[in-house]
């Protein structure tokens, strides 16, 4: 009994490791260009560094994924990895589904997966079904990791919504909700791997400088957002809220009576 604490222990400790590691290098990815600036940096400039940061994310999620295998009692066993590469396949595909405007389906399951299975499991199909797409065929570019790691947040912050499953017709809602909040925050969030490197002296003010502040420049980044993304966005948003709606209920019992099948720790 106490080996087995001890291995859950280990693994706990691992993910939560691995999580703040993957949680810091991100804030890292997205703040950097603000504070090391240059005259001549353009998006060229990530050409460098995005695929160094691509190895690092794809060696933290295999890590996370060994280190729960090799623990005698982790929540993530080795069925739970089975499910976690057939639900990353099955949003990879998910990616390429047609729709209007910004509409993507594979925002879902990220979220209701995080929601269901915990925080670890939300975030390492958030960002390995990212890098599976991009391998498909959607686009591999100095963007893939900031993709990776933005839909890894919405699977790790989905975790962290309050139990909702006594109330079925209210968890639906609540997850359709969030899932229009994340539509307009993941492009809030993307933006910011370009943004700071792009500047046009005919509409300053929506642009980036040096020395500016930080109230000035969240003022241009809203106009910027405004003008360029929102639209977009909110086709994203309606998609997501539609799509939960719709499939939130059958899925999250799917994924319950999966999880009971197999003793899997849900929510950890």
């Amino acid at each position: 009994m106490n080996r087995s604490r001890a291995s859950a222990t280990t693994a706990r400790w691992l993910n939560n490791t691995i999580l703040l590691l993957v949680t810091l290098i991100g804030i890292a990815a997205f703040s950097y260009p603000f504070v090391r600036r240059q005259a001549d940096l353009t998006t060229a400039a990530h050409a460098q560094d995005a695929p160094l940061m691509f190895v690092v994310l794809i060696i933290l999620c295999l890590g996370a994924v060994l280190g729960n295998l090799l623990s005698q009692s982790s929540g993530l066993n080795a069925k739970m990895v089975a499910a976690l590469g057939i639900l990353t396949a099955v949003n990879a595909v998910l990616r390429a589904v047609p729709g209007p405007v910004g509409f993507s389906a594979m925002f879902a399951l990220p979220i209701l997966a995080g929601y269901c299975y915990g925080p670890t499991f939300g975030t390492l199909l958030g960002a390995l079904s990212l890098a599976v797409s991009a391998l498909m065929g959607a686009g591999i570019g100095p963007w893939l990791p900031y993709q990776m790691l933005t839909t890894g947040w919405v699977g790790l912050t989905s975790a962290w919504l309050p139990d909702m499953h006594r109330r079925p017709r209210v968890e639906v809602t609540f997850l359709s909700l969030w899932g229009v909040l994340w539509g307009m925050g993941f492009g809030l969030v993307m933006n910011l791997w370009f943004w700071p490197l792009i500047y046009d002296p005919g509409q300053a003010d929506m642009y980036w400088q040096p020395g500016i502040g930080v109230v000035e420049a969240l003022k241009r980044y809203l106009v910027f957002y405004a003008l360029t993304s929102s639209w977009w966005d909110a086709g994203r948003a309606v998609g997501n809220g539609i799509v939960i709606a719709l499939f939130g209920a059958p899925v999250l019992r799917l994924l319950r009576r999966f999880g009971r099948r197999f003793t899997f720790a849900s929510r950890g």
